[in-house]
């Protein structure tokens, strides 16, 4: 390979891009060298299609919704905060089949989330443990509420559901939800 070039690996293919602002066809794959001064823009996509995304011009992703997530419970009041950093917070996806399946569910969209326990208004010292508390996120259907709904951020969104699946856990009142969760009401 000639100084400056780059070996690319295309589907099977493996294909050397010198610094060529010239676009090179290997089969269907037309590539480019990205960041030649002659290209236009100075910048072009390596791929048909690709585009150079920042954290602002992506969909948010799991770590995303995992991170505001985090900063809810951050942001309970006492005692709640200390008390909800026992439950397990899962980000998936969607719900996984077996609990749409068990809810009747045949829309994933329809389940932002989900607490997966024993209350603690309804838990007793003489319980056997059969697993930890769990909140389910499900990023999707989180996503397109938040797009439906148009007037709140994303960390609003999140801190809503997860609050709504923290009050499963707690056994809050309405009077206990609007009081974390002021958007509630």
């Amino acid at each position: 390979m000639g100084e400056g070039a780059k070996r690319v690996t295309v589907g099977r293919d493996a294909v050397v891009m010198g610094m060529s602002p010239e676009p090179r066809t290997f089969g269907t794959a037309r590539l480019f060298c990205p960041y030649h001064p002659l290209a236009p823009g100075g910048r072009r996509p390596i791929l048909p299609g690709m585009t150079h995304a920042t954290a602002a011009t992506i969909a948010p992703d799991l770590a995303l919704i995992e991170q505001l997530a985090h900063e809810a419970v951050i942001a309970l009041p006492e005692p709640w905060r200390a008390a909800a950093t026992r439950v397990l917070v899962r980000i998936e996806d969607f719900a996984p089949a077996d609990i749409l399946s068990a809810m009747q569910i045949d829309d994933p969209f329809e389940l932002t989330g989900l607490y997966e326990g024993i209350p603690l208004t309804e838990k007793s010292v003489m319980d056997q443990p059969t697993g930890p508390d769990v909140i389910w996120l499900f990023r999707r259907p989180i996503l397109d509420e938040w797009l439906d709904r148009g007037d709140v951020s994303l960390g609003e969104m999140v801190t809503h559901v997860l609050v709504h699946e923290l009050a499963h856990h707690f056994g809050w009142s309405d009077a206990e939800i609007a009081a974390v969760d002021p958007w509630w009401e």
